[in-house]
């Protein structure tokens, strides 16, 4: 079995890197042209999606099986489909609110460690989901093909819940549940200063 210091190693590396990135590259509309690549940055250099992102593996994570592996495959699908719905221009409501929001939430939940019925924690990670879509798809830069950039974020996304994961999995060593609620409480912080500004 892997020593927990080593993932923890891991994540701090991943977060460093990511952390590298402009953080208003994510609802400019600038950076790199080109599909796939300018997809996949788009959530890494936006840290209003890289915390909800790693929350949503972090709770999966606190939560157990089956919620583990659940819940990070709920959000990208689900952010799929808001993503064709910015792609389409079809409006939604307060995006960058719902994304704040969905820090805020998802990171009381770590720190909390609410522990709801698996298909309650489904439809709540589902429904930010969408703004998180939303907020991709309607960003998609003119040079861009939709599917790439699509499936850019979608990969970006799955790499930012499996570092919440491996994050999150320090719950289950001696001292770990309190890392873990305290980077929830970070992250729900994060939430209150991405809706304060």
């Amino acid at each position: 079995m892997r020593k927990p210091h080593i993932s923890l190693v891991m994540l701090i590396s991943l977060l460093a890197v990511c952390s590298t990135g402009n953080p208003a590259l994510a609802h400019s509309g600038a950076g790199l042209q080109g599909g796939f690549v300018s997809g996949f940055w788009h959530p890494v250099f936006g840290l209003d999606h890289v915390i909800a992102m790693v929350a949503v593996g972090l709770w999966g994570a606190f939560l157990g099986m089956p919620a583990i592996w659940l819940l990070p495959v709920v959000f990208p699908l689900v952010m799929a489909f808001g993503g064709i719905l910015g792609i389409a221009g079809i409006p939604l409501p307060q995006v960058e609110t719902g994304i704040a929001v969905s820090a805020i939430i998802l990171g009381l939940c770590v720190a909390t460690a609410f522990k709801p019925p698996l298909w309650v924690a489904a439809v709540l990670v589902g429904a930010f989901a969408i703004f998180h879509g939303h907020a991709h798809g309607s960003e998609l830069p003119d040079a861009a093909s939709p599917l790439g950039f699509s499936a850019g974020f979608v990969l970006a996304t799955g790499i930012l819940h499996l570092a919440g994961i491996a994050f999150g999995l320090l719950a289950r060593f001696r001292g770990g549940a309190m890392l873990v609620k305290a980077a929830g409480a970070a992250i729900a912080m994060g939430g209150v200063y991405f809706l304060a500004t």
